[in-house]
C-alpha cells in the first residue's frame, strides 16, 4: 500500500533521529575501542608485508637494522625487531660478549671453544642506565674470568645466569635471563624430578674467559627499550619449550606500566632460513580518546538534535526537488528541447508523476524528430525537382535552338542540297537530349537517396580494361598512347557503378588530352585498400577551378563547352557514385596533366 508523504516524511525524520543518537552512543561505547585496536592491528600487518617485499626486514649491519626500526616507528608509531630461528635478535654485532670456553666437555656439547652471547639477554640496559648503575667488574674489559649457567639446544647455548665465578651464579651480583629462568620454573613440574629435566634438556655450567666485548654507544637506545626486549625473551624461551603457539599470527594484548600494549609476532622467511618478526604498539591512545569521547557525551547528544533538524531540512528538499526539476523540464519540453530527462527515485504520487513527464517527453521527441524528418525529405525531394527542372531547362534550350532552326530551314527550302546535314543535325541533337535526360534522371535518384547500390566482389583490373577497350577507337582517331600498370585485384563494391565511374573519368581523359600526347592509367594497393589513377598529359585545370568540375552543369572554359561533347554530368555523377561507395576520390594537377583518382577496399578473401 503507497504511503502518503507526509506520514513517510515524518517517519523517515523521527527514525533518521534515533538512529544517529542511537548509533553514536553505541559505536562509541561497544565498538570504538575494538575498532581502534582491530584497525591499528591490520596497519602494522600491512606495514610489515610492504616491509618484507621492500627486503627492509633484512639488514648488512646493526646500523642499518637500528634504521629500518626507527623508520618503522615513525611511519606506524610501533617497535619491531626481527629474530632468528632460535628466538635471539638478529644484527647484535654491536653489543655482545665473546667467551673462551675452559672445559672440554662443554666444548664437545658446542661444537665449539668460543661462543658469543647478544648482552640483551642477561643486562637490563635500561634499568642500569635508570639507577645510575655500572656494568659488572668482569664485563669491563677483556681478560676476565666469567661463569655462565644455561642451557644448550640443538649446539647452541641460552644463558640463565652470568657471573664472575660459579659461586657467584646464585649473588645479587650476576646477571641472569628472567624469562628463560621463569620458564624452567613454570616446565619442571611437568618432570618426575629435576634430574629427568636436566637430562632432557642440556643443562651446562661452564667457566671461562672474556676475549672481546662490545657495547656501542651509537645505536646504544636499540636496547633500552625493555618492554620489546622482555617480550623478546619471553617469547624465545616459549621457543625453546616448544610453547609458541598463541604467540603466532594473532596479536596478544598486554598491560605494562599500567599501558595496554598489542603485540604481534608472524614466522617469515629471510634469505631462505625461518626467522621472525615481532611488532609492539601502545594502545594508550585509543584510551585517551575513549575518555575524551565520554567527557563529550553531553555535546555529543546536542550534535545528534542538530543532525536531526538538518536531516529534516534535507529531507524536505529531497522531496521537493523533484518538484523543480519537473518544472525546470516541462518548460524545456515547451521550448521543444527534450534532452533532460527526471530521475526515478520513489514509487509515489511523484515518482510516478516523474514517469508520465519522462515517457510523454521521450514520445513527443520520437513524433517530432520523425516528422522533422519528413519535412527535411519533403525539401530535399524539392530541391532535387526544382534543380532538375532548372537544368534540364538550361540545357535543354540550346538542342531545341537547333531543332527549330532546322525545321525552319528545311520548311522554308524543303529541296534544300543540305537537307540531309539539317537532318543529321536534328538526329544528334536528339540524341543529345535523350543522354542529358538520362543522366539527369539518374543523378536525380542519387540525390533523392532512392538508389540502392548491391555490393559484391568484383575484379578490378577487368573492368578497367573492359573499359578501355570501349574507348580504343577514340584513342586511335586522336593517335593518343596510353601507359597501362594494371594486376589482378578483387575489390568490394557495385561492379557497373565503378565501371561508369572509371569510364566518366577516361573519357573525360581522352576529351581533353591534346593529339599525340599520353595517359597513363595505373592501379596501386595500399594496405587493406587500391587506388585508381588516370592521368592525362598536356592541359591543367585553373586551380580555383579544381573544387568545381564535381558540380553539375559546370564548364570551366571554352575547352570544356558542348562543341566537345560534354554536357557537365559526368563528374558530378561520379562524385554521387564515389560518396555512396564511402570511397575517396579527388582531382590535382600534376607537373604535365590533370590526375583523377579514387580508392576501394579490396575484398576480404574467403578462408
Amino acid at each position: 500500500m503507497r504511503k502518503s508523504i507526509v506520514s513517510k516524511l515524518f517517519i523517515m525524520i523521527t527514525g533518521l533521529s534515533f538512529l544517529i543518537i542511537g548509533s553514536i552512543f553505541a559505536v562509541q561505547h561497544f565498538f570504538f575501542e575494538h575498532f581502534y585496536i582491530n584497525q591499528k592491528t591490520n596497519d602494522i600487518y600491512r606495514a610489515l608485508q610492504v616491509y618484507q617485499e621492500r627486503g627492509l626486514l633484512e639488514a648488512e649491519s646493526a646500523q642499518q637494522a637500528f634504521q629500518n626500526e626507527v623508520q618503522f616507528y615513525q611511519e606506524n608509531d610501533a617497535w619491531i625487531a626481527v629474530l632468528d630461528e632460535n628466538g635471539y635478535l638478529k644484527y647484535t654485532e654491536d653489543y655482545f660478549i665473546e667467551v673462551q670456553v675452559n672445559q672440554s666437555e662443554i666444548v664437545e656439547i658446542l661444537g665449539q671453544d668460543t661462543i658469543t652471547l647478544p648482552l640483551y639477554t642477561i643486562l637490563d640496559i635500561e634499568r642500569t642506565v635508570s639507577a645510575n648503575l655500572i656494568f659488572p667488574y668482569f664485563l669491563e674489559s677483556p681478560g676476565k674470568d666469567i661463569a655462565i649457567e644455561g642451557i644448550v639446544m640443538d649446539g647452541v647455548l641460552f644463558p640463565q645466569r652470568v657471573a664472575s665465578d660459579v659461586s657467584s651464579l646464585r649473588d645479587e651480583s650476576r646477571l641472569e635471563n628472567e624469562q628463560l629462568i621463569h620458564k624452567e620454573y613454570e616446565m619442571l613440574p611437568h618432570f618426575n624430578s629435576p634430574t629427568e629435566y636436566f637430562e632432557e634438556n642440556t643443562s651446562v655450567l661452564m667457566t671461562g674467559t672474556l676475549t672481546d666485548i662490545q657495547i656501542s654507544q651509537e645505536h646504544f637506545s636499540r636496547y633500552t627499550n625493555s618492554i620489546l626486549l622482555n617480550q623478546i625473551k619471553a617469547f624465545q624461551a616459549d621457543l625453546l619449550y616448544g610453547d609458541v603457539e598463541h604467540w603466532l599470527n594473532d596479536p596478544i594484548s598486554y598491560v605494562i606500566n599500567n599501558i595496554e600494549h598489542s603485540i604481534l609476532i608472524e614466522k617469515i622467511e629471510l634469505g631462505n632460513e625461518p626467522a621472525y618478526v615481532v611488532s609492539l604498539a601502545s594502545l594508550q591512545p585509543v584510551g585517551e580518546a575513549t575518555n575524551v569521547m565520554q567527557t563529550y557525551f553531553g555535546y555529543i547528544a546536542i550534535g545528534a538534535v542538530v543532525l536531526a533538524i538538518i536531516a529534516s531540512l534535507y529531507l524536505s528538499r529531497k522531496i521537493a526537488s523533484p518538484l523543480i526539476r519537473m518544472e525546470k523540464m516541462t518548460q524545456q519540453m515547451a521550448k521543444l528541447k527534450f534532452s533532460e530527462s527526471i530521475p526515478i527515485e520513489s514509487n509515489d504520487e511523484i515518482g510516478n508523476l516523474g514517469k508520465n513527464i519522462n515517457n510523454l517527453s521521450t514520445m513527443l521527441e520520437s513524433h517530432i524528430f520523425k516528422l522533422e524528418q519528413e519535412i527535411e525529405k519533403e525539401k530535399k525531394l524539392e530541391t532535387t525537382r526544382k534543380e532538375f527542372i532548372s537544368g534540364i531547362s538550361h540545357e535543354l534550350k540550346t538542342p531545341l535552338s537547333v531543332l527549330e532552326s532546322c525545321l525552319y530551314i528545311l520548311k522554308d527550302k524543303p529541296n534544300s542540297e543540305k537537307k540531309d546535314y539539317y537532318f543529321k543535325a536534328m538526329e544528334d541533337e536528339v540524341k543529345n537530349m535523350n543522354f542529358l535526360v538520362k543522366d539527369m534522371l539518374e543523378l536525380a535518384k542519387y540525390d533523392a537517396n532512392a538508389y540502392n547500390l548491391e555490393m559484391r566482389p568484383f575484379r578490378l583490373d577487368e573492368v578497367i580494361e573492359h573499359v578501355y577497350s570501349k574507348q580504343e577507337k577514340e584513342l586511335s582517331n586522336k593517335k593518343l598512347h596510353v601507359f597501362k600498370s594494371l594486376h589482378e585485384v578483387t575489390v568490394m563494391g557495385n561492379k557497373n557503378r565503378i565501371s561508369q565511374v572509371v569510364l566518366n573519368f577516361l573519357t573525360n581523359a581522352v576529351r581533353y588530352t591534346p593529339e599525340r600526347n599520353e595517359i597513363i592509367l595505373l592501379i596501386k594497393e595500399n594496405g587493406n585498400q587500391v587506388e585508381v589513377l588516370i592521368e592525362n598529359k598536356g592541359v591543367h585545370i585553373p586551380e580555383e577551378q579544381l573544387d568545381k568540375i564535381w558540380d553539375r552543369f559546370y564548364r570551366g572554359d571554352q575547352s570544356r563547352d558542348r562543341s566537345t561533347g560534354g554536357m557537365g554530368l559526368g563528374l558530378a555523377i561520379s562524385k554521387k557514385i564515389l560518396e555512396w561507395h564511402q570511397a575517396p576520390y579527388g582531382v590535382r594537377n600534376t607537373e604535365e596533366g590533370v590526375l583523377f583518382w579514387f580508392k576501394l577496399n579490396i575484398a576480404e578473401k574467403e578462408v
